[in-house]
């Protein structure tokens, strides 16, 4: 134990900060998403007015410096964030997580100066809503081989082509498009751009009919000779893909949490059901076929925790965590949809309809496993780096 270094354990004690923040976020929910939740969920409705109260309580800024506007908090602190507001509704921590995590992240991360300076107070205050634009119809986890395209014309780059599965991808007022600049699948084919949302060209497209995380807008990008000033190129030509690859591990760690949310709201409602629910004249909690069930979903529980704080733990003190942050994306989210299931067969035919929670953390659930890298992508990072 005496060559192990004391940094390279976690502090698996809650800082006081945490818990302030944590039930500020948990006041914040009760009172403006549940009692609306199923609404937007029924009508697919994107309740902006949420998130310009986020961004008062600097929850659109989480690891914004305080510099330019934000919280200036580390990934412990936003995984508590993004983990409370989940375990009331995964559709608005989904989209609080996008917005933090992937366009917030990406200028915060490889902006410029000026960049920095121009949008990330905008981001930070909740005033503008970030969107981050990767995939494409045909290139999902082929992001190598995208067909949309960025030529430079002069000062200008123009940018046509169509992304999709983007998370306000028509509510956004900045975006962060990758867009090839270079051969099909050749090395460093691709740059990222920002994009303001009332450029000449640029639109929302189709909207998706989801089965879950129906309050998170998701649509189609659509750019037509979209043309975005040279000084909004980030780093080179060429980056976008690195970039991107990066911003990707922070943003695992944030699906983690938005996991780890959903499995928590699921578990606790399980824990309540089962307690009221009586069978044979007495709670269904006293039976080993539930309660065996209930200790499988907390100890799932705690050890996705654990995995995700890990990759948090090394992303504040800056070293690689590419595997972490895969491993913890992965299990959580496998996690996510396991107790959500359980949750569901614990409440029975309740748990079969929309009276109860639990058909809401089920449908949510599954894009866990999919979005940012579905779980066999996980895999192959995770094999890819322990085979390096």
């Amino acid at each position: 134990m005496s060559s192990v270094s004391t940094e390279a354990l976690l502090n698996f004690q809650v800082s006081e900060s945490q818990q302030l923040i944590t039930q500020m976020v948990r006041d914040f929910c009760e009172k403006n998403i549940r009692p609306k939740l199923m609404e937007w969920d029924e009508a697919q409705t994107f309740p902006r007015e949420v998130f310009h109260g986020f961004g008062e309580l600097g929850l659109m800024g989480v690891l914004v410096p305080e510099e330019y506007g934000g919280a200036g908090l580390g990934y412990h602190e936003y995984i508590a964030i993004i983990t409370e507001v989940s375990r009331v509704c995964g559709s608005i921590g989904l989209s609080l997580a996008a917005h933090n995590s992937l366009c917030t992240g990406h200028i915060l991360t490889f902006g410029n100066a000026a960049q920095k300076a121009k949008y990330l107070p905008k981001l930070a205050s909740g005033e503008w809503l970030g969107a981050w634009a990767l995939t494409e119809p045909n290139t999902g986890s082929d992001s190598g081989n995208m067909k949309c395209t960025a030529e430079q014309d002069g000062d200008y780059w123009v940018l046509n082509g169509t992304k999709c599965w983007i998370t306000h991808g028509k509510s956004g007022d900045v975006y962060v498009i990758l867009a090839r600049t270079g051969a099909p699948r050749s090395k460093n084919n691709c740059s990222a751009f920002i994009v303001e949302k009332n450029t000449p060209g640029l639109s929302g497209g189709k909207k998706e009919n989801k089965l879950g995380m129906r309050a998170s807008e998701t649509t189609e990008v659509i750019l037509d000779h979209v043309r975005v000033p040279k000084e909004n190129l980030m780093g080179k030509v060429g980056d976008g893909f690195p970039q991107a690859m990066k911003v990707l591990d922070g943003g695992r760690i944030s699906i983690a949490a938005l996991s780890l949310g959903i499995a928590k709201g699921a578990f606790d409602a399980s824990v309540k059901y089962s307690k009221e629910r009586q069978q044979f004249d007495q709670p269904i909690a006293n039976f080993q076929g539930i309660s065996f069930k209930l200790a499988d979903m907390k100890t799932q529980i705690s050890a996705a925790e654990l995995l995700t704080h890990h990759a948090a733990d090394l992303k504040n003190r800056g070293e690689k965590m590419t595997k972490e942050a895969a491993m913890a994306k992965y299990y959580a989210s496998e996690v996510a949809v396991r107790i959500a299931n359980d949750a569901v067969q614990i409440f029975g035919g309740y748990g079969y309809t929309k009276d109860f929670p639990v058909e809401k953390f089920y449908r949510d659930a599954k894009l866990c496993t999919i979005g940012e890298g579905t779980s066999e992508i996980q895999k192959m990072v995770i094999a890819r780096e322990i085979l390096k």
